[in-house]
């Protein structure tokens, strides 16, 4: 395979891509998604898209011959954001799916085994640099099976597979993919429940943090996760207010009060204004604590 990984994971990567899916509209992350794709909303001041390159690239998957992102939904943005990072494949009429997207790549994939994530998905291990915590989908891949990773289901969130939910990556072999139409566009009809029921689905846990950035609620919970209970502010931000558990984007300015908020990018907080469990996005909207 040219363009053979290195790196932490190298060895293991071998013979193995990564495809990151962007591809998404993010409905449920509305009104936020209405001009940004959800792939690149921030988290932790870093776009939730690049969090997860770096994580394959924490396996010594990087550049286009062994990362591709899919795109649809505002995709042009999506398209200048990852430049020549990775091979990009636009799907012009509509997202085609988890599945569909990765069956207009398998020219690219080559018979390949593919690492396959979900731009929304935030994953969080305070002890371990991004990449390690996903490695052991790969540690003694035999190429033959399907992994997912999972996380314990808990509370009122059902269970999904063999007691755990999924936790935004897999690692699906060239026989599986080779099998993908494009009439089915959902991997867990695709891929993942007919590999359960042949015995060949692995569930791989993860005993980090995990959450689907999919709605407000959630968007905000990783934000403050990532801020590690403390404001994380970026040093082009302007600050002269207080700010309690507070995310901070590149140039915004705070000037009155927030408690558990994120401030994206360029955002403007007025002196008399107080934030708490809200967003401000988009030239001074405010996604409030009732929404969310």
């Amino acid at each position: 395979m040219t363009g053979a990984p290195s790196g932490p994971g190298g060895d293991r990567a071998a013979g193995v891509c990564a495809v990151v899916l962007a591809a998404g509209e993010g409905r449920r992350l509305r009104p936020l998604t209405e001009q940004v794709p959800k792939a690149l909303c921030p988290v932790g001041n870093v776009p939730l898209l690049d969090r997860a390159l770096a994580r394959v690239a924490g396996l010594g998957l990087a550049g286009p011959a062994t990362v591709a992102v899919n795109a649809c939904y505002l995709g042009e943005r999506v398209v200048r954001h990852v430049g020549d990072r990775a091979t990009l494949s636009v799907e012009p009429d509509g997202p085609l799916g988890t599945a569909g997207g990765l069956a207009r790549l398998r020219d690219w994939i080559a018979g390949r085994g593919v690492l396959v994530g979900n731009a929304d998905g935030y994953l969080a291990d305070p002890d371990r640099p991004p990449g390690p915590d996903i490695a052991a989908l790969l540690t003694g891949w035999d190429g033959h099976t399907v992994r997912l990773l999972g996380v314990p289901a808990s509370g009122p969130e059902p269970a999904e597979f063999s007691g755990h939910r999924f936790a935004g990556f897999s690692l699906i072999p060239a026989r599986y993919l080779d099998r993908l139409s494009g009439a089915e566009p959902n991997l867990v009809r695709a891929v993942w429940r007919p590999a359960e029921a042949a015995g060949d689905l692995e569930i791989v846990p993860f005993a980090g943090t995990y959450l689907d950035t999919g709605t407000p609620a959630d968007y905000l919970a990783a934000n403050l996760h990532a801020a590690g209970g403390r404001n994380l502010i970026d040093p082009t931000a302007t600050v002269t207010g207080s700010c309690d558990r507070t995310v901070v984007g590149a140039g915004a300015t705070v000037r009155g009060t927030t408690v558990r908020a994120v401030v994206w990018p360029g955002e403007v907080v007025g002196p008399d204004e107080r934030l708490t469990d809200a967003v401000r996005f988009g030239r001074g909207r405010t996604l409030p604590a009732g929404t969310i």
